[in-house]
């Protein structure tokens, strides 16, 4: 459904590119995450003959998988606004697939990491258009939940935290040991990989790296899909690491840099969420408006009844409050060099949007009544991939007890 955009700046070409992925999200997103949504097993979901791949391939094909790359390395070279206008299009369709073709910040890590890793992870990554390229970003544990993402605040640094994935100095390499959690996002299917890991214990979290690295190397193995209560069309699993060797060349960034470093990179993901949840709440919004202007109830329509009304309206001014905190918030970081982001702006937009996202697909059930509940309605599946917005990228408990320290320490930044 088309909706008016309060940015009064839309080009010609910002028309175009929100067209074609509502198209794409409308026609193949949507009725290809219905299907996955309803398979019994995580693995079944991923097979080779699953209808998943002829997402991926079709995404890939339109280069939706390198949205954020700059056109040097081979990405489409849009602006920030521009992705995150593309983007609430695309998680409208589907937040799961949405993720799953966002998994790879391998790719996006390795720029940082020097010309050598452009050429082994980004340039090919951008350059696939068949979906045979799919990294991974691995950073939580079974003991080490959100508690790894809370760079900056005072627990970070605490000496007392010991990791369960552990890289140790061996000449010109690195040696990982220990295990990544069951919620490794694209693990099933990833062929590369940017690890997050302690190097020195002495600093707590704070003590990690960042490494970029292929996983077709004797110690890595992965455990068995997972199925959760949403979002089942996202591929997830264990990633265990036993005397894994990687090049110190892999290395991006280490205990000097990495606090600062995985800071400046949540910035950027925290709001991508956000602006995902948007269009998820704006499906469920969607989804019932439309049922209300068809369902009679009463002897009218309930789009007639003015409960129902005031109910579509605070559904409404949610979404569109939603849209405006987390597309600023993405404009903003994604336009800022890592110094300069504002991570509470990227919690801000991502907690708000998320719980947005849950409170408007409630209300859309709600609004259908007992078929809501069903899976034959789309509210039902709206609503259980809304939950896990909350914990997707940070629990939204934790992200704001470090927004809320960040606030106290920091507000009013400086511009």
């Amino acid at each position: 459904m088309e909706y008016c955009n309060m940015d009064l700046n839309l080009t010609k070409e910002d028309r175009v590119l929100k067209d074609s992925a509502h198209k794409f999200a409308e026609t193949v997103m949507r009725p290809i995450s219905i299907q996955l949504d309803k398979m019994a097993t995580a693995e079944e979901v991923i097979a080779p003959e699953s209808p998943f791949w002829d997402y991926m391939r079709k995404g890939y094909s339109l280069g939706y998988h390198k949205l954020p790359f700059p056109e040097e390395v081979g990405g489409l070279g849009l602006t920030p606004f521009q992705i995150a206008l593309v983007m609430e299009e695309l998680a409208w369709g589907s937040f799961g697939l949405t993720l799953a073709i966002n998994t790879s910040l391998d790719a996006a890590v390795a720029t940082e990491g020097g010309e050598e890793l452009i050429k082994q992870f980004t340039i090919p990554f951008c350059q696939c258009t068949d979906a045979s390229y799919i990294g991974t970003w691995a950073i939580t544990e079974p003991d080490h939940g959100s508690d790894t993402l809370m760079p900056g605040h005072p627990s970070f640094r605490d000496p007392k935290i010991k990791a369960q994935c552990k890289a140790r100095p061996d000449g010109n390499e690195y040696v990982i040991n220990g295990q990544k959690a069951a919620w490794i996002s694209g693990g099933p299917l990833a062929k590369t990989i940017v690890l997050m890991c302690q190097i020195d214990e002495s600093m707590g979290h704070a003590g990690g790296g960042i490494f970029v690295f292929s996983l077709d190397r004797p110690g890595v193995s992965k455990g068995k899909p997972v199925h959760s209560i949403g979002a089942r069309e996202l591929n997830q699993c264990e990633i265990f690491f036993d005397d894994v060797r990687v090049s110190k060349d892999n290395l991006v960034a280490g205990p000097i840099n990495y606090e600062a470093a995985l800071l400046a990179h949540l910035s950027m993901t925290t709001p991508m969420v956000g602006v995902w949840s948007v269009g998820l709440a704006r499906a469920g919004f969607e989804e019932a408006l439309n049922y209300a202007r068809v369902r009679e109830q009463g002897g009218k329509l309930l789009i007639e009844h003015s409960f129902v009304q005031a109910k579509l309206f605070n559904m409404f001014t949610k979404v569109e409050a939603a849209r405006q905190i987390a597309r600023a918030a993405f404009v903003y970081n994604w336009s800022s060099p890592p110094e300069k982001r504002v991570p509470e702006y990227g919690f801000a937009a991502k907690n708000f949007a998320s719980q947005t996202a849950l409170e408007v697909t409630s209300d859309a059930i709600q609004i259908l009544g007992s078929n809501g509940l069903t899976p034959e309605y789309l509210t039902e599946k709206l609503f259980r991939d809304a939950r896990t917005t909350l914990i997707c990228d940070g629990s939204n408990d934790v992200l704001g007890i470090a927004g809320g320290y960040t606030v106290a320490q920091t507000y009013p930044r400086k511009p």
